[in-house]
């Protein structure tokens, strides 16, 4: 772990105003791919993730841990004119500044469009909200399981004759950082056409939305609404879980000559010739008896045994592993999925690795999550020239 980026931002500079998650995510990922990122926090309570534990280590919470490396912690009031000052500081030297504020929230510390223009005109701004900045709901707040709830996402998760589920992590936000973290960088590149930065709204609902894919296609075309297909797929089959002797494993099918080799393998080839299942369509008509079919013929030995006499033959299938089984595997470390960092609290930390990389232009992990706080006097010196008088009577004022 060292200070020096060679990523593809490297020399970019992110004013971070978000938390919980989507946000975060986001910066963290410029971060991993470079970037400088400053985290500015509520002085006293930070980000509302450090305290989203248990677990916490060494008093700090697993799941701030999990989206904010790469970043230095500012405290700041920035509610009081004080605090607005030193945050027009850092944005007027930033190329990217990201919020997930209420709306008007920037507007009524000053911060309108008419201020960027003037002091920050190549600034890349990007809001993530709930619901957009315009429409009936706009000014709601949002939050990742309501919007499973409202997108009609866990309206299709769960068993047929189960209720609606939602998704085992925050799926919505997650899913809200990533689009943030590539718009970001269209803006940036769009820069270097126009010269001039742009705002870039995200919003969890229109995330949701776009989420649903083909099953929103299949409504919005054929009129079909979605259900409930437990672990199974609504338009290909066989594409589910099935139960072998000793574990359940997943297989999914995605052509008619993967059908005639799963047929083979579990002794069956008579089934790539039966008219109820020699194409998908039939298949999918008869999903039942497929799937009964098969879960009958693996249940006459292990899933390891099935599972390599499947692979053998290129037939997409694995094991169902717990998350411990999937962090332990040795191809995570093959992939350097697994990184351990210095915290200066913690020690060596074990967080994940990044799953982009670059030939030329090497992403990295450089920090540990920071503590809150750690870096005020060197951002407040190192950034605005502050001395040490002046740090002393902001943090006498509790802006910092």
């Amino acid at each position: 772990m060292n200070d020096d980026a060679n990523g593809p931002l490297a020399g970019t500079r992110v004013v971070d105003l978000t938390r919980i998650l989507a946000g975060p995510l986001c910066t963290m990922m410029l971060g991993d791919m470079g970037a400088e990122v400053i985290k500015v926090e509520p002085p006293d309570k930070g980000d509302d993730t450090r305290g989203w534990g248990p677990p916490f280590v060494a008093g700090e919470a697993a799941y701030f841990l999990g989206v904010n490396r790469n970043k230095r912690s500012l405290t700041l009031n920035m509610a009081v004119p004080a605090g607005q000052k030193i945050l027009a500081g850092l944005v007027e030297k930033a190329d990217v500044l990201i919020d997930n504020f209420r709306i008007g929230t920037l507007e009524k510390w000053g911060f309108t469009d008419a201020w960027f223009e003037q002091h920050a005109p190549r600034l890349v701004r990007c809001s993530i909200t709930g619901y957009g900045s315009t429409g009936p709901k706009a000014a709601l707040p949002g939050y990742d399981f309501i919007l499973q709830a409202e997108s009609g996402l866990m309206s299709i998760c769960g068993e047929p004759d189960g209720g609606p589920t939602k998704y085992g992590v925050a799926i919505v936000d997650v899913c809200t950082g990533m689009l943030a973290s590539n718009s970001i960088l269209a803006a940036l590149n769009a820069r270097h056409r126009t010269g001039k930065g742009q705002k870039v709204e995200l919003s969890l609902y229109e995330t949701s939305l776009a989420m649903l894919i083909n099953v929103a296609s299949n409504y919005l075309t054929a009129g079909r609404n979605a259900g409930r297909f437990g672990n199974g797929h609504p338009s290909i089959v066989p594409y589910t879980t099935y139960q072998a002797a000793d574990a359940m494993i997943a297989i999914g099918i995605g052509n008619e000559r993967q059908f005639g080799r799963v047929a083979e393998v579990l002794g069956h080839p008579e089934w790539a010739k039966d008219p109820r299942f020699t194409s998908n369509r039939a298949r999918v008509e008869n999903r039942d008896v497929i799937d009964g079919f098969i879960n009958e013929a693996l249940s006459h030995d292990d899933a390891d045994a099935w599972l390599d006499k499947l692979k053998a033959v290129g037939v997409p299938s694995g094991r169902i592993n717990s998350v411990a089984d999937a962090l332990d595997d040795p191809h995570t470390a093959a992939r350097d999925m697994i990184e351990t960092v210095e915290h200066s609290t913690i020690g060596a930390l074990k967080m994940l690795g990044i799953p982009f990389k670059f030939s030329d232009t090497a992403c990295s992990v450089r920090r540990a999550p920071p503590t809150l706080g750690q870096h005020n006097d060197e951002i407040l010196k190192g950034e605005l020239g502050l001395d040490e008088k002046a740090i002393a009577e902001l943090r006498q004022a509790k802006v910092i």
